[in-house]
């Protein structure tokens, strides 16, 4: 069925576009009528130019900002009073994102046909996580709409805080690593055999760490395009290999037992877990589903393997509390404060604390992992200036000495 894109004017007098499928321009037109539009352009588009718009919705992505804002918009113009479909008509027009822009105009069209917010923003995936869906048919249900809005842009906020603290504690170690390996492979292909040949001129004999360098130098010298093919072979393999269930799963576990990265990861885990948990408990979402959602958002396959084994076991009638106490990942804390909360009948309130705790605890993590990680690089950078200072001068002192 042909595809068509059109402009119309909605009762309110705002101007609205998208696309739609229709055999005719004719029918396109009456489609549009029937949803409650003037159509002012209806143009039929060529499968060419539908490829290049398939090509561009899947190339662009919508950055965590752009969907806070679209989301306190989204807030703001409920609570002013605004229909679903009317404040959908206005974020159509304010939508810079050409991709989240396209999605608007999809659910707009959902919601028109009848469609509820939770299964038109379910449609876009990519964009709305599995949490966001959730929260909002949480809020459908409970006629809470504002407050889970609310909640929902507090922890996307929040976490996208974390996510860059933690992305910028880890730009100077990568910064370092990096250059720290142009400097080895520089000074082992350009400085080291050029002073190699006046040792070897002189007959001395080399001392380990020269042997070393020549043995690496040769051997890139001889087979450096297939050790290029090897590693972008092997960095293939690896990659393709984290992409299944099975790797996913080793990478996240390798990830939360590291030295110094791990606690920041585990902590970071559990404070999107007390969060999300909190946030849908109040919102009335049931503990069961409360746990299926988290264990699709947690961003974390070796603790969302937990989460499906204590779903099982939710499903036979047992509590949260005495399933985790088995886990490796969740603290004692954690697992108390859940306890005291199914006691006392406050989860959601146990649970707000536990993430104000873990979300210091972070921070405070963060800051840790920084301070370690210098000293660390700074010691592997004092090994290998060592390693060549050696290399080079050794030989040099043992050329001074047959001199003298």
């Amino acid at each position: 069925m042909p595809n068509y894109s059109y402009q119309a004017v909605t009762e309110t007098g705002t101007e609205v576009s998208g696309t739609l499928e229709a055999d005719s321009t004719d029918d396109a037109r009456q489609i549009l009528a029937a949803r409650g539009l003037i159509p002012s352009r209806v143009v039929r588009n060529e499968p060419g130019s539908n490829l290049i718009k398939t090509l561009n919705d899947k190339l662009s992505t919508v950055s965590v900002p752009d969907l806070i804002l679209f989301t306190k918009q989204f807030r703001t113009m409920f609570n002013a009073g605004l229909s679903i479909i009317a404040l959908l008509d206005v974020l159509e027009q304010q939508c810079e994102n050409p991709k989240l822009k396209s999605a608007v105009v999809e659910i707009g069209q959902d919601i028109k046909q009848g469609s509820s917010l939770f299964n038109a923003f379910s449609k876009h995936e990519n964009i709305f996580s599995p949490l966001y869906c959730s929260m909002l048919r949480a809020g459908e249900i409970s006629g809470t709409l504002p407050d889970v809005l609310d909640r929902l842009i507090y922890i996307i906020e929040h976490e996208y805080k974390v996510k860059k603290q933690i992305k910028s504690a880890l730009l100077y170690p990568q910064i370092v690593i990096v250059l720290l390996i142009g400097a080895f492979i520089f000074l082992l292909t350009f400085v080291i055999p050029q002073f190699v040949k006046t040792f070897k001129k002189a007959g001395i004999e080399l001392p380990l760490p020269t042997k070393v360098c020549i043995f690496l130098y040769e051997f890139l010298d001889a087979y450096w395009v297939y050790l290029i093919g090897v590693v972008i072979g092997l960095i293939a393999l690896i990659w393709l290999y984290l992409r299944t269930d099975s790797g996913k799963l080793i990478k996240d576990r390798f990830i939360l037992r590291m030295p110094i990265v791990g606690p920041v990861f585990q902590k970071g885990a559990m404070a999107r877990f007390a969060s999300i948990f909190s946030l849908l408990q109040a919102s009335g979402v049931s503990v069961l589903e409360s746990v299926g959602i988290v264990s699709n958002t947690i961003g974390n396959a070796a603790i969302s393997l937990e989460f499906d084994n204590l779903r099982d076991k939710l499903q036979e009638g047992r509590g949260i509390s005495g399933p985790l106490r088995n886990s490796r990942t969740f603290t004692p804390m954690i697992i108390n404060m859940i306890a005291i909360g199914e006691e006392t009948g406050e989860l959601d309130l146990m649970m707000r604390e536990v993430a104000k705790h873990y979300d210091y605890e972070v921070e405070y993590q963060v800051g840790r992992m920084s301070e370690l990680i210098g000293p660390i690089l700074i010691v592997c950078l004092a090994g290998v200036v060592g390693f060549f200072a050696a290399a080079i001068l050794f030989p040099i002192f043992d050329l001074t000495k047959m001199v003298k």
